[in-house]
């Protein structure tokens, strides 16, 4: 049973806490404005099982959202939020088919969320003459049984600390929270996860797929990663940006998709650019954390990611941590230039990074009381959504726009 993709089209108010709970539930979100993203949407997309949808606004636009979802050729759900006194108008033209399902306001996200869960649990069930049952098959990577959270790391681009992140998020999650991690260097330039983290010599995914074509044995991702102290296994898929040529985006991502039933987390750092690998993991990733610095070549770049991102299906799946934060252009700059709330911020390290890369090991690991570390152990609650996310800017002064979407 995997974990299908949902479209939210509620208002901006609504849209982000909505949004925002279905991400860290597992789901693939996406946002749409109007029936004819909804249309580019389906297109894109052939796993949306769901369309939560406002059912109070403009009448013409509600008809022609419904029949987009009509028109799909595959079945769709439809969860239509309404007011309780619509609610009554409504229920006494009939009832909706058994597909579709009304959902009252005022309501918290974690309540649509559940609703959500269950009507994609319904449209997995097949009624054998004893009542609705689960349909039967594998339960194994990529279901809900088995899979883990997928976080990318990524900015077009270089030096804004994208290696750094990731390790030392990887880190955090493996030391400080208690989760299995895999992270995975998947910079086929200019990677260095591994040396970093000191570990040298280690067989990559190039290499394995390489000896698999002259008869070697078929090896899973997770059996070729490297141990390292934290506890986390790290892989390479190369370590040569002259060996990428086995490196098929599709194979790639349902390797790195098998993966998910070995670990709870798996970190992908990637090469900045927008190579048809880079879009097949995209595609793979819960979330798509995007480091900037503060200054305006960064900035600039993450604007286009945005805007990238939405062709790409994926603009819902971006969240923005500024990398040394306050030490440039300031914080609420960057969220308002970026029209992006910030996941978190971390503050800069110095020398402290430069003495853990010479040792082999993350900040994480050699700095527990350092406030660097805090700021990572902050990112990672807010990657797995435990405790609630409160602002990013805590400490700074926070834009009204991001204050709206904290507080929904």
């Amino acid at each position: 049973m995997a974990r299908p993709a949902v479209i939210v089209a509620l208002p901006p108010s609504e849209s982000i806490p909505v949004a925002t709970e279905l991400l860290t539930a597992g789901f693939e979100v996406m946002e749409v404005e109007d029936p004819g993203e909804l249309e580019q949407a389906l297109e894109v997309r052939q796993d949306v099982a769901l369309a939560i949808l406002d059912g109070e606004g403009d009448p013409d636009e509600a008809r022609a959202y419904e029949a987009v979802l009509r028109d799909a050729g595959r079945p769709i759900a439809s969860l239509t939020v309404v007011s309780l006194r619509a609610l009554e108008r409504l229920s006494a033209q009939g009832p909706l088919d058994d597909m579709n399902e009304y959902f009252t306001r005022p309501y918290s996200a974690d309540s649509i969320r559940w609703r959500v869960e269950a009507m994609c649990i319904r449209r997995e069930t097949v009624d054998d003459g004893s009542g609705p049952i689960l349909q039967g098959g594998d339960f194994g990577p990529g279901t809900w049984n088995g899979r883990a959270t997928t976080i990318a790391v990524f900015n077009p681009k270089g030096g804004v600390g994208k290696t750094t992140v990731a390790t030392n998020l990887a880190a955090a999650l493996q030391t400080r929270k208690g989760k299995s991690v895999l992270l995975i260097d998947a910079d086929t330039v200019t990677g260095h996860v591994t040396s970093s983290l000191g570990i040298e010599g280690v067989r990559t995914v190039a290499d394995s797929w390489r000896d698999e074509t002259e008869g070697g044995p078929t090896e899973a991702i997770y059996d070729i990663a490297s141990p390292h102290p934290s506890g986390m296994r790290v892989v390479a898929l190369t370590d040569s940006p002259l060996h990428t040529e086995l490196l098929d985006p599709t194979r790639t991502a349902a390797a790195i998709k098998a993966a998910r039933s070995r670990v709870d987390v798996i970190v992908i750092d990637l090469h900045p650019s927008y190579s048809t690998l880079n879009q097949a993991l995209f595609a793979e990733a819960d979330r798509i954390l995007v480091p900037v610095t503060p200054d305006v070549p960064a900035i600039r770049a993450a604007v286009q990611l945005r805007d990238v991102a939405r062709g790409l299906g994926c603009r819902e799946r971006l969240a923005l941590v500024i990398n040394r934060a306050n030490s440039g252009v300031s914080v609420e700059a960057i969220e308002r230039t970026v029209d992006m709330p910030a996941l978190a911020l971390i503050r800069s390290g110095g020398m402290l990074f430069v003495r853990a890369a010479n040792e082999g090991r993350t900040v994480i690991e050699l700095f527990p009381k350092e406030k660097i570390t805090s700021d990572f152990d902050t990112l990672a609650d807010r990657v797995l959504g435990t405790p609630k996310a409160e602002p990013a800017t805590r400490g700074f002064r926070v834009l009204p726009r991001a204050k709206e979407a904290a507080r929904a």
